[in-house]
């Protein structure tokens, strides 16, 4: 019997990867389900929508250009910088005064602004930046810039909810995508991650490895349990951990099949992976799981060559796909509970390069999202001035560490300094808060 702490972390930390698969699902999952299903509710709080909010982060990987997306408006240094890139036509202001406009393909985007359901925020980074794509996206999902950590700011969000020594039900974060990403690892918190929740399951693994050889013994003992199903939950402590956790993966598989394979959209969404993602996100909204974070991505931002084509169509399929998933949340009755935050690991340089792109840089605007934000403009943009820029990038004007301890300390209610390791002043992100 594998009844070690060190496996019972082990099992919760490398053997939840959710992955794509059509295999029969083993007799002992079926037998037991429905007594773990008749008890999870309770054992999850599961909460009515009324007080269950709902937090949904979407990843621009690549490193989006912030000054192509919040364009500064009749600005000569970004005109001198920029002589093929600068865009001057058909822009969407953000207010008199402001100097600054949305990319003209961000339309959709823009009637949030209007309709006051979008906050973005000027100007995010950190001190000391790196602009290696691995680490720079490391730090913004660890939150720690100074040391390499091995755990995420939302995995520590849910390491510190834990009640004794059993995790949070693994559903309680969900990533859309072939990996959980680093954001959402915990040191005893593991997330579900599927690409298609159609063939949502969890599967053990091969036999090469030690650690796999290992998983699947324990896998093995699992499943090789017969008996009365209200019998099998009332085993040892370790095995009854065990049984638990894996079947909780099922049941949360089933959660979601059932929910993206019911409902149907309010509203017709982008034919494009981040458009996929989101509907299915609007689906499992809708469908009232006990699931409080959301995790999505959009790759193809890394614009070094050819940026102005390329980019033009990532802002539309941003804005598209954001817009159709809001005016859904809309529809349904949840964009109150729901705020939506994007980000990037970095934003590009500010003068062109040789091939009409733009070089890997600092500081880049974030997105809010939400029926219960502050919209508007959250910072100051940074200054293109020559004799202001770090080396030709932009210097940082809001540590994107205030921008999570706004979000974890407003919006989830909990302890941002204890999870960030660190105090850091908030936003006033939500309306009514100053």
């Amino acid at each position: 019997m594998f009844d070690d702490l060190h496996t019972r972390r082990l099992f919760i930390s490398r053997g939840m990867t959710v992955l794509s698969a059509a295999t029969t699902l083993p007799a002992f999952l079926e037998s037991t389900g429905r007594a773990l299903a008749n008890t999870r509710d309770a054992s999850t709080g599961k909460t009515r929508k009324s007080d269950h909010r709902i937090f949904v982060v979407v990843q621009l990987g690549g490193g989006n250009d912030g000054l192509s997306t919040v364009i500064p408006v009749d600005n000569d240094d970004y005109r001198r910088a920029r002589p093929r890139l600068a865009i001057n036509r058909n822009l969407l202001s953000l207010g008199r005064g402001s100097g600054l406009a949305l990319h003209p393909n961000m339309t959709g985007m823009k009637s949030l602004f209007d309709a006051g359901h979008l906050s973005v925020v000027l100007g995010a980074g950190y001190p000391n930046p790196n602009r290696s794509h691995f680490r720079s996206m490391a730090i913004w999902q660890t939150a720690q810039p100074a040391i390499e950590a091995n755990h995420g700011w939302l995995g520590r969000y849910f390491d510190n909810q834990c009640c004794g020594a059993d995790p949070v039900t693994p559903e309680a974060a969900v990533n859309v995508g072939p990996t959980s990403p680093m954001a959402l690892h915990g040191k005893e918190f593991s997330s579900v991650s599927f690409m298609n929740p159609a063939a949502f399951q969890w599967l053990p693994g091969s036999r090469k490895t030690l650690f796999s050889r290992r998983m699947h013994s324990i896998y093995d003992e699992l499943n090789g349990i017969s008996g009365h199903p209200e019998a099998v939950l009332a085993g040892q402590d370790s095995l009854n951990f065990l049984q638990r956790v894996a079947l909780d993966a099922h049941l949360a598989g089933a959660d979601i099949r059932h929910a993206t394979d019911d409902f149907h959209n309010a509203v017709p969404y982008p034919d494009s992976d981040l458009g996929r993602s989101l509907a299915n996100v609007a689906k499992m909204i809708h469908a009232d799981l006990p699931t409080t974070v959301y995790y999505v991505s959009m790759g193809g931002f890394d614009t070094h060559a050819n940026e102005k084509s390329r980019h033009d169509k990532l802002m539309k399929d941003l804005s598209d796909a954001l817009t159709s998933f809001i005016n859904d949340l809309k529809a349904q009755g949840n964009l109150d509970r729901t705020l939506v935050m994007t980000f990037s690991e970095f934003g590009r340089r500010v003068a062109e390069n040789a091939s009409g792109g733009t070089d890997h840089g600092t500081a880049a605007p974030m997105f809010l999202m939400g029926g219960s934000i502050r919209p508007g403009l959250l910072g100051v943009e940074p200054s293109l001035s020559p004799a202001h820029l770090d080396h030709g990038d932009l210097r940082f004007t809001v540590d994107f560490r205030t921008v999570y301890a706004s979000v974890l300390k407003d919006w989830l209610h909990t302890d941002a300094q204890a999870i960030l390791n660190g105090r850091f002043k908030t936003l006033p992100i939500l309306a009514g808060r100053s």
